[in-house]
């Protein structure tokens, strides 16, 4: 699979990971004239929204139309309606789109176990298992393109695990959210419902976590009739509204617009986060978007749903739209559901059926699922060495120079999370090894965190391709040092931005926090691209609220293809 390097086109490039980053860069980089072969564990397209994985009442943060791609559109909603995308309807647009677009260019059931680079010449070798029959082999690729997210691997506090249920006796079901899908008919049969033991004391399933994995299977539970606590230090944040947001709002810029960027590109970014009168404005439109959120969905003032984490100052927001009478939060007021927070779920009770919190107290537990955040799926696919020279692993972060951005919209920050002080990225830009940025033979796609996946991660496919391919245009730093130089101001950035969020937790899907301003991320790919940015269009007063739609971007292969023929 190897080849002579004159044309970057020749060899072939591995994408490991078969959900809408793997997906998507398969698709651009086919249409660029590459060979490709897509590698995925799973017996089927779609990563996280693949078949075990998903379960009932499973939705998505986004509205309909934000988490697609350009080349396929998604089964429309009935009119008027402002329903989440549910995990079923994502399942069958990632299979549909790998079967109309990728077929036999993805390798399913095909583990990746060990990635390094080729001891013997330019590229990659792959060891990998075929799940169905066990058998090992080692395969060398050209390039690689790493897709597999960073929700793939749940993470386990050991004294939470299985193992410390099993040392203490506990008698109950232990396993991580991850697998909600895969276990759930037997939790259902192991926890019976609440309505079937009227005369009975019913344990309640524990859900330990405050995250929208924890909101969803809490939600799920308390619909098929079940008992269920969740137990957690903090809530997720969410919006909400009491009917359908127009598109002018809600698919937008106009969030984007009131969250500072490393760089501010318009004269009303500049006002809003740089003035004493810009930020009282930002400080209103936050807490009215809090407020009115809690109001729309009936949230008591003294509910524990309001021990929540800080929008702006936070990536853990869920769009609930107009809340559902079956939904978690209504769940939750209608006494269905019970909140335990701020708590912590420290260990499991000695008499078998019992966690203990971090008050001493313990709570009866018929199950206990662990919504406890994902870790990186990188460090089981390379050793250390290989991390740390591609630049996956966390870094030491230099010192940082957080004062120079001089936004008053920053001016109150919460204190920063001890794990944050630490890290600095090895990615440039999220996307290729700084330390290797000349080599143009790796890249990732899906390690920065948007609420509009589909648009970024189409935006860096394009990106990646221009890299492997060598093209003129693409700007890029002139040296490893200058890249490097790039990614610890772009640390810098988000330890001042998101000081709470301590992204080397989980490496692979937090290289870089692109949230709310996730259309200025896109528009920095696109300049480096040299191609047109915000692309909604409008004028100075008016861009915020063009809607962003996907049409924007379907066309920047043949932009990239016109680009490249005037520079050659």
């Amino acid at each position: 699979m190897t080849s002579q390097r004159s044309d970057p086109r020749a060899g072939t490039v591995a994408v490991v990971g078969s959900g809408v980053a793997g997906l998507i860069t398969a698709y651009t980089l086919l249409r660029d004239g590459f060979h490709v072969q897509v590698l995925t564990r799973d017996l089927e397209a779609g990563g996280v929204w693949s078949k075990d994985r998903i379960y009932p009442g499973l939705f998505l943060n986004n509205v309909h139309g934000e988490y697609r791609l350009s080349p396929m559109e998604m089964p429309p909603l009935v009119e008027g309606s402002d329903a989440r995308i549910g995990g079923e309807d994502m399942h069958a647009y990632m299979t549909a789109f790998a079967s109309k677009f990728l077929q036999g260019k993805i390798q399913y059931g095909l583990e990746v176990r060990r990635i390094q680079r080729n001891p013997t010449g330019p590229g990659w070798q792959l060891e990998v298992v075929h799940r169905d029959t066990s058998v090992q082999e080692s395969r060398i690729y050209d390039r690689l393109v790493l897709c597999t997210g960073g929700c793939n691997t749940g993470f386990i506090p050991e004294y939470l695990s299985s193992d410390a249920a099993a040392t203490t006796g506990f008698r109950g079901m232990v396993f991580h959210s991850v697998d909600f899908g895969a276990k759930m008919q037997e939790l259902l049969v192991s926890a019976p419902a609440v309505a079937s033991n009227p005369d009975t004391e019913v344990a309640p399933i524990i859900v330990i976590g405050g995250g929208k994995s924890a909101q969803d299977i809490c939600a799920y539970l308390a619909n098929e009739g079940r008992k269920v606590t969740m137990v957690c230090p903090d809530v997720d944040a969410f919006t909400a509204g009491p009917k359908p947001l127009p598109d002018f709002i809600r698919k937008s810029r106009l969030l984007a617009l009131f969250s500072p960027h490393i760089h501010l590109r318009t004269g009303l970014e500049r006002f809003l986060h740089t003035t004493w009168l810009g930020k009282k404005i930002v400080d209103f439109w936050w807490h009215g978007l809090a407020d009115s959120s809690y109001n729309a969905a009936g949230v008591p003032a003294d509910s524990p749903l309001r021990h929540s984490v800080l929008p702006y100052w936070h990536t853990r927001v869920n769009d609930e739209g107009v809340p559902r009478a079956n939904g978690f939060h209504s769940l939750v007021i209608a006494g269905k559901i019970e909140v335990v927070c701020p708590a912590r779920v420290t260990g499991y009770g000695a008499d078998g059926h019992s966690v203990v919190l971090d008050d001493k107290t313990t709570r009866p537990a018929s199950a206990v699922i662990l919504a406890t955040g994902y870790t990186s799926s990188w460090p089981a696919m390379f050793d250390a060495q290989t991390l740390e020279d591609l630049g996956l692993a966390p870094r030491p972060a230099k010192e940082s120079s957080a004062h120079e951005w001089k936004y008053t919209t920053l001016a109150d920050a919460p204190p920063l999370h001890p794990d944050a002080k630490t890290w600095s990225s090895g990615l440039y830009r999220g996307i290729v090894s700084a330390k290797h940025i000349g080599r143009r033979d790796f890249a990732v796609n899906g390690a920065v965190v948007s609420p509009n996946f589909g648009y970024t991660t189409e935006v860096t496919s394009h990106w990646i391709s221009s890299y492997f391919l060598g093209d003129a245009m693409l700007r890029l730093p002139a040296t490893p040092e200058a890249a490097l130089a790039e990614t610890e101001r772009d640390a810098a950035w988000l330890r001042a931005r998101y000081p709470q969020i301590p992204t080397a937790l989980n490496n692979s899907h937090t290289s870089y926090l692109a949230f709310w301003s996730w259309p200025q991320h896109a528009d920095d790919l696109l300049e480096d691209l040299g191609l047109p940015i915000m692309r909604g269009g409008g004028n100075a007063l008016t861009w915020p609220f063009k809607v962003v739609d996907l049409k924007e971007i379907s066309k920047l292969k043949e932009e990239r293809d016109a680009k490249r023929a005037k520079q050659t």
